[in-house]
């Protein structure tokens, strides 16, 4: 199988709006026009409206409700809101999965995305927004499965659940690709930045890379601390098996181990969203 049939079912893709594919694309851009971006999010009814019912919610505790997007930039900023505008975008292109808890599946998407752009934030060879949105979407490529081939995507799972192999291990054994070389074939058919392709092809095995960068590194070390909540792992046992080496490709200091504590305890605040 290749990861071409996966894609040639269009019907099936996930239907991303056009603002936020251009939010994207503008990642890297210092000279974006954010203003006519958030004039567009405005014209979008369902998406601002999911906007600003988070941004109403208790996580923000704003002193007043905020009634248009336009009070939300003022609030908020334009660099919150642009998280909000990606996140909620990815998170309601598809509606449904056969096999697969979505509200389970953003919220850990979510919880990855916060915790990359928290180490992002600690090392100057990561853009904390191209984090946020690489840990985002970097398990798009388990969903676009899910979405064209159901039958194959539960089989997969059985298979790491009886088996107690990996998952790319079950993936390679029935697809003859992973998941993460699907979201980057997926990503690149939206036409989004390279770099976030790059990242999510290879954040489960950063070092491996042909060109290791540090992008992929910190949606590791997110993805480590996700699966430790998921799973309550003790915290002396989160230090202990610190990805290290990864973080040094992040460029993050010695101690950021050490900070397992703190990082245990970020929120997304995003699981309105969902």
């Amino acid at each position: 199988m290749e990861v071409s049939e996966l894609l040639q079912q269009t019907s099936k893709l996930p239907n991303v709006p056009d603002v936020v594919r251009e939010l994207i694309q503008q990642l890297n851009n210092p000279n974006a026009d954010y203003g006519a971006i958030a004039e567009k999010v405005t014209k979008d009814q369902t998406l601002s409206l999911k906007i600003l019912r988070l941004v109403n919610s208790a996580h923000f505790g704003l002193s007043r409700k905020v009634s248009s997007i336009d009070e939300a930039v003022v609030m908020l900023g334009m660099v919150q809101l642009k998280t909000l505008v990606i996140a909620s975008g990815i998170a309601g292109s598809v509606t449904e999965v056969e096999g697969l808890d979505l509200k389970k599946f953003w919220s850990e998407s979510f919880r990855v995305a916060s915790l990359a752009k928290w180490y992002a934030e600690k090392t100057d060879r990561v853009d904390p927004d191209v984090a946020f949105t690489a840990g985002l979407i970097h398990n798009i490529g388990r969903l676009l499965l899910h979405i064209a081939k159901p039958m194959l995507a539960q089989a997969i799972q059985t298979r790491v659940e009886e088996s107690g192999c990996s998952r790319s291990e079950a993936e390679m054994e029935r697809l003859n690709f992973t998941t993460p070389e699907a979201g980057q074939a997926l990503l690149d058919h939206w036409q989004f930045p390279a770099e976030l392709g790059i990242a999510v092809r290879n954040h489960k095995r950063p070092l491996e890379a042909e060109e290791p960068e540090a992008t992929s590194a910190v949606i590791n070390l997110a993805c480590y601390i996700n699966a430790c909540i998921r799973n309550k792992v003790a915290l002396e046992e989160v230090i202990a098996n610190f990805p290290r080496s990864e973080a040094e490709l992040a460029g993050l200091p010695n101690s950021i181990a050490a900070e397992s504590e703190e990082a245990l305890q970020v929120e997304s605040g995003l699981d309105g969203l969902a």
